[in-house]
């Protein structure tokens, strides 16, 4: 069996939710970006409230791996999670509106997930969360200040993943 695309995967789970609440932010980049914004203005001590800044307009960049039986495979590059913002609900519930393409079609989907914040850390976990075709999916990712990592694994297989966050200049 081969392991799924993790930004089919996490697309799916952050549409339906994924990633993590109390991070720090880093200082502004003082390369100059046109694009994107490299820390967000003004960070709210409260880690809720960063963790909402920061999954904003964000767009989380980075790399994986399939992991099978226990071993890590070829480590990838080209994974891009576009986040349009995040929700708080009842207790650790929060709800990642995440923005994926599905064939021909850009979708924003609502993904539930559940946050933990740790001092600085944000802890974001998906158990059990159902996918199209019947199958489940589950997730758990840390986020530190403007970086992710995490795993992932399904009934396919699974990974692990690992890169940037940046948010859309205002």
């Amino acid at each position: 069996m081969k392991a799924p695309l993790p930004s089919t995967c996490i697309a799916v789970c952050l549409s339906l939710l994924f990633v993590s609440t109390s991070l720090a932010q880093s200082p502004a980049s003082t390369t100059p970006n046109t694009n994107t914004a490299t820390s967000v203005t003004a960070s709210p001590t409260d880690p809720e409230a960063r963790f909402k800044t920061l999954f904003t307009k964000a767009t989380l960049s980075g790399r994986w791996a399939p992991l099978r039986d226990g071993k890590l495979g070829e480590e990838r590059g080209g994974d891009s999670y576009h986040i349009v913002g995040v929700t708080k609900g009842a207790g650790d519930t929060w709800i990642v509106q995440a923005r994926m393409k599905y064939r021909d079609q850009e979708l924003v989907l609502p993904i539930p997930v559940q946050m933990k914040f740790v001092s600085d850390v944000a802890i974001m976990e998906v158990n059990n969360l159902p996918t199209p075709g019947g199958n489940t999916y589950s997730a758990r990712l840390l986020i530190y200040e403007r970086t992710y990592s995490g795993t992932w694994k399904g009934q396919r297989g699974g990974g692990m993943l690992y890169g940037t966050i940046t948010n859309e200049a205002p």
